[in-house]
């Protein structure tokens, strides 16, 4: 069974900082490509980062560049998500999801979700 849990969400003041967590099992972690989302209230899920198989590729959404990065440890079936310089529009449930077809001409189709960890940032 497939399991993508997310942890290290919390509560955060604007400017500070903080790392979301994705451990995966029950599948092959480094042939997939992992990427994070995020929902707010009332508001369309959004596609944030991604990350391919092998960890040398990324895509950064333009409303957190320069802001977020995502990683990832192939040996720990893990994949992080820093985020720096937090705003209070940057409050959401973040999720990650798993995804075997993303290439630079195909676009990702993921397979697998995680239930999301709650990110909350004050003014």
């Amino acid at each position: 069974q497939v399991r993508l849990v997310e942890s290290g969400g919390g509560v955060v003041q604007a400017g500070g900082s903080l790392r979301v967590s994705c451990a995966a099992s029950g599948l092959t972690f480094s042939s997939y490509s992992m990427g994070w989302f995020r929902q707010a209230p009332g508001k369309d899920r959004e596609s944030v980062v991604r990350i391919n198989k092998s960890g040398d590729t990324t895509y950064i959404a333009d409303s957190v560049k320069g802001r977020f990065t995502i990683s990832r440890d192939n040996a720990k079936n893990t994949v992080y998500l820093q985020m720096n310089s937090l705003k209070p529009e940057d409050t959401a449930v973040y999720s990650c999801a798993a995804d075997l077809v993303w290439t630079l001409t195909n676009p990702p189709r993921y397979n697998y979700w995680g239930q999301g960890t709650q990110v909350t940032v004050s003014s």
